[in-house]
């Protein structure tokens, strides 16, 4: 075991262990949520990319020589590799304005630098954390610049997830569109429509919502690394300011800008803000699509039963060969998540203070969760449920032939007063079997 001690107390860690003091006492102090930043890939992969650009532009400016530079380099790789996930154990929620964060992947990076030039974990020569993995740099542009990078890393799936499921919702609006059922309004009975023009518009507006997202998610193009803490670039040479954006833009292959004012990027959070209120207009059409399929796959006979979801196990424990719509249940629930998640990003932003709003880890972390969330409820929403719907021809012809869509069509031909008067001469049921029959000289064949 290795030890540290400082005023603030003694931390023992293990010999394995890359991260140091700095990252030992953000877990001791500040964890709470059970999610540690391992569990964030994408985070991790963007926090490499920030350093390794930083590393560049600092070597350029004549910050660190050669040496280090690539130390710091070849560091960044092995971890954009995928390897050492669980060296970053610190809860990706905590306070400071993500310290802990920072912190924790200068050490390890600085661990794996001296391991490489030949010299202990923990040593911190020739390499140091502060002086040399972050040099130039502050927690604020670092963490800043890292979130966005990762939120746009990990849209790129939801992207995909949601493009399958439009294409899915499109074949079936195709299948259906011979299909005549009855329209509701108000829970009510309303006119005929075929049930493929109901799927389209659920494909268009789930077209419409990724649309949206991604025209948010571009906004985070924009970034502040080089502003250091508060915008003011104090800290860091011009130089590395003037290069430190377009060497990230290299390493990672993004095409990034510098904000139109970095003070600004500092105190303000709304770019996120959109993208989560977003996230949660998309959750809101998801979920009503879900519950739409609940409501037409009801009974299937004491209900709606206009469709038929694939049944992927068993829906009760107490009712023999009941199914349940467990799947769009599951969407729905997730639904319920990202509202919260978009609660916790509203509130990050509102609570930002003066010179630098601390909470934005927070708000990213719920982004980055919500979008996670999203994506594998979609892939499961569309190859388990969504792919598998089939039509009840018979309710649905039974359903367009009930009363109110054959008295809709009866006003189209003959005006809304002289249906009004007929339907209040010979009721309903009369009315129904005389305009079935033609016995009122109206086709219902005609339509």
């Amino acid at each position: 075991m290795r030890e540290e001690t400082d005023q603030f107390g003694t931390v023992v860690m293990s010999e394995k262990a890359l991260y140091g003091i700095q990252t030992q006492r953000t877990l001791n102090n500040l964890s709470f949520s059970g999610l540690p930043l391992g569990r964030y890939p994408a985070y991790i992969e963007s926090l490499a990319l920030v350093k390794k650009a930083a590393a560049l532009a600092n070597y350029e400016a004549g910050v660190v020589d050669w040496d280090i530079c690539k130390a710091i380099i070849e560091a960044c790789d092995y971890l954009l590799k995928g390897n050492q996930y669980d060296q970053f154990p610190i809860d990706i929620l905590h306070g400071g304005g993500g310290i802990g964060t920072n912190m924790n992947v200068n050490e390890v990076i600085a661990n794996l630098a001296n391991e490489s030039l030949g010299f202990p974990r923990g040593s911190y020569t020739p390499v140091h954390p502060a002086d040399h993995v972050n040099a130039s740099q502050s927690t604020s542009d670092v963490c800043h610049t890292a979130i966005r990078l990762a939120i746009m890393k990990s849209f790129q799936p939801l992207f995909a997830a949601l493009e399958q499921l439009v294409g899915a919702i499109n074949v079936k609006a195709g299948e259906f569109q011979n299909v005549t059922t009855i329209a509701r309004t108000c829970l009510q009975d309303g006119m005929r429509i075929q049930l493929g023009d109901t799927f389209s518009g659920y494909a268009q507006v789930i077209k419409r919502r990724l649309f949206s997202l991604k025209e948010a998610a571009g906004t985070l193009k924009f970034i502040n690394l080089g502003g250091t803490v508060i915008g003011s670039g104090a800290g860091a040479p011009k130089l590395y300011r003037d290069k430190a954006v377009s060497k990230l833009c290299e390493v990672s292959g993004f095409k990034l800008l510098h904000r139109e004012n970095l003070f600004d990027a500092a105190q303000n959070m709304d770019d996120l803000a959109v993208v989560s209120s977003e996230l949660k207009i998309l959750a809101s059409c998801l979920l009503k699509l879900a519950k739409d399929l609940r409501l037409l796959s009801s009974g299937p006979e004491a209900g709606f039963g206009e469709i038929q979801l694939p049944a992927v196990q068993a829906g009760s424990s107490f009712f023999p060969g009941k199914i349940n719509p467990v799947i769009p249940e599951t969407v729905i629930q997730c639904c319920f998540q990202v509202y919260g998640c978009d609660c916790a990003v509203q509130s990050a932003l509102e609570h930002g203070e003066l010179g630098l709003n601390v909470f934005e880890g927070a708000a990213g972390a719920n982004i980055l969760n919500a979008a996670e969330m999203l994506e594998k409820v979609l892939v499961t929403f569309t190859e388990k449920c969504i792919k598998g719907i089939e039509v009840n021809r018979e309710n649905c012809e039974k359903h367009a032939n009930t009363f109110i869509p054959l008295v809709v069509e009866l006003k189209e031909k003959v005006g809304y007063a002289a249906a009004a008067q007929l339907v209040k001469e010979n009721g309903k049921e009369d009315l129904k079997n005389m305009i079935l029959s033609g016995g009122i000289g109206y086709d219902t064949d005609n339509q």
